[in-house]
């Protein structure tokens, strides 16, 4: 077996090419670049206009390649959520949009399978977090609200799934 080379590198969902930054790193390896394209673009379709995180392992020597996906930012997963394009530029007086429980649960749930171990309630408070500096409300209220309401006890039954 061969050495195991890896390429990180950051892409937009669905829209990976074979120029930079994954031809020029991935051509000197001797791989079929196109290839390692198809199969990222694939698995990041669900992530259209959202950066996403991937991870190409390359063995050197058989040019077997593995893609690993990771989750995209939280900011990047309320835009999409939302619809939007980006975060306010003012979150304290400008809000971009309102967000259900259900919908930052959702986050929550994509967000939390990169960090095993964490349970749903800090995941769901983490994206309340980023709500609050992007200008985002849950259920027309301040996300701060909703992480008091979340200590209290007040959304056990949504987060209990």
């Amino acid at each position: 077996m061969g050495e195991t080379k890896v390429v990180e590198a950051l892409v937009n969902g669905g829209q990976a090419t074979a120029g930079p930054p994954l031809g020029p790193a991935l051509g000197p390896l001797g791989v079929n670049v196109l290839a390692i394209v198809t199969k990222i673009n694939e698995i990041t379709k669900d992530y259209s206009g959202m950066k996403v995180p991937v991870k190409v392992s390359v063995d050197t020597e058989t040019k077997a390649f593995e893609v690993s996906v990771g989750t995209p930012t939280t900011s990047a997963l309320l835009v999409s959520e939302l619809g939007i394009t980006k975060g306010s530029g003012t979150p304290n007086t400008q809000k971009i949009g309102d967000l259900s429980m259900e919908q930052v649960v959702k986050i929550a749930k994509m967000k939390s399978a990169d960090v095993l171990g964490r349970d749903l309630k800090a995941a769901v408070s983490e994206v309340l977090g980023t709500g609050v500096s992007m200008g985002v409300t849950v259920e027309g209220k301040d996300p701060r609200e909703i992480q008091k309401e979340i200590v209290e006890g007040k959304h056990d039954a949504l987060l209990a799934k």
